[in-house]
């Protein structure tokens, strides 16, 4: 169908980008930052490099990143960001890879075309957008080829995908535009009007991680974060528990939980049935938010569950996507999706 020569999986997301190779698993996993210089447009640093440049760069270089809410915002830059991994992924090999890379579920057709013209021109002999859901369920092992309905809920940096997947196809789907970062924003915005205090994306990443939860579970943590204080300029610590950061993170939870619920109230009762008995599979970043299993199996009433390697499940699914290529309809196919 595609011709299965040397073959990468990307996932290519807002916060993360990694790359699955056929043979040899996942190669490459780095933050999807690009610093560049202004003068030049020079490619400084891709990757982690770059990462540690965000808020700490100098008037003539800046890193950004090159994708939106999990499509290409800037072009130039996502090629550029492409062909530098593309070349640390295959090493010395000279063929170019066939590369399948994940798109949203609702991506239009000039998002698709943007993602499949920027791998192309960053070196894949091909590029077929494949959608992150169905990656994803691939790679946390669903049974998305029977006649089985398989619930995934794909949490990202910049977009949540929700679909019901079966017989290889999506049956129902939804998608949300936001993720693990509106998450570090609203974060951030609270902080500045709560305690007056302004902190970097990267700080409130790591609180995020450290003691965020989307549900009450065990004791309550609490942690001090470093920032500035909006009415002196000077720097200044304030300490934060996980209530307060839960409940500014309610403004991205609901709709996640909102969404998924309506979706499954619009499943086929068949395939409804198969996800009470299976449950809902969570993968993406956001997965390993503590507690937001709990939470969405609290107001759906729906067994959740955690994949193995929720982080991996897109790339994996996308290399894995090439050893049964042959047995799954097109990428593109989808029979019905929501409407936001």
């Amino acid at each position: 169908m595609f011709g299965l020569g040397f073959g990468l999986g990307v996932d290519l997301g807002t916060s993360n980008i990694a790359i699955y190779m056929r043979g040899k698993g996942i190669v490459l996993r780095e933050p999807c930052v690009v610093a560049v210089s202004k003068e030049t447009g020079e490619v400084l640093a891709v990757g982690e490099g770059a990462r540690q440049m965000l808020g700490r760069t100098p008037a003539n270089v800046i890193a950004s990143r090159p994708l939106r809410d999990g499509v290409v915002a800037d072009f130039t830059i996502a090629q550029k960001m492409l062909k530098y991994l593309f070349a640390r992924a295959c090493g010395r090999r000279l063929a170019k890879p066939l590369a399948l890379v994940s798109v949203p579920s609702d991506a239009t057709n000039v998002e698709r075309r943007a993602v499949v013209e920027a791998a192309t021109m960053a070196g894949a002999k091909r590029a077929i957008p494949l959608e992150g859901c169905i990656a994803a369920a691939i790679g946390a092992g669903l049974p998305v080829m029977g006649a089985t309905g398989s619930m995934v809920v794909t949490i990202g940096g910049g977009v949540t995908d929700i679909a019901v997947i079966s017989l290889g196809g999506i049956v129902v789907s939804d998608c949300l535009r936001l993720g693990g970062e509106k998450m570090d924003e609203l974060l951030a915005r609270h902080l500045k009007r709560e305690h007056n205090l302004m902190i970097g994306e990267r700080t409130a990443e790591e609180v995020k991680i450290t003691i965020g939860s989307a549900w009450p579970v065990g004791e309550e943590r609490v942690m001090s974060v470093r920032g500035r204080d909006l009415a002196t300029g000077l720097p200044k610590t304030v300490e934060i528990g996980s209530t307060e950061v839960r409940d500014a993170f309610a403004e991205a939870l609901t709709p996640i939980v909102d969404r998924t619920r309506a979706l499954l109230e619009n499943t086929p009762p068949e395939l409804a049935a198969d996800i009470i008995d299976h449950g809902i599979t969570l993968a993406g970043g956001g997965a390993l938010l503590r507690g937001l299993d709990q939470r969405i199996a609290h107001h759906t009433q729906v067994p959740v569950r955690v994949a193995d390697d929720p982080m991996s499940c897109v790339a994996l699914g996308a290399g894995q996507y090439l050893d049964v290529v042959k047995r799954l309809p097109r990428p593109r196919e989808t029979s019905w999706r929501m409407e936001a």
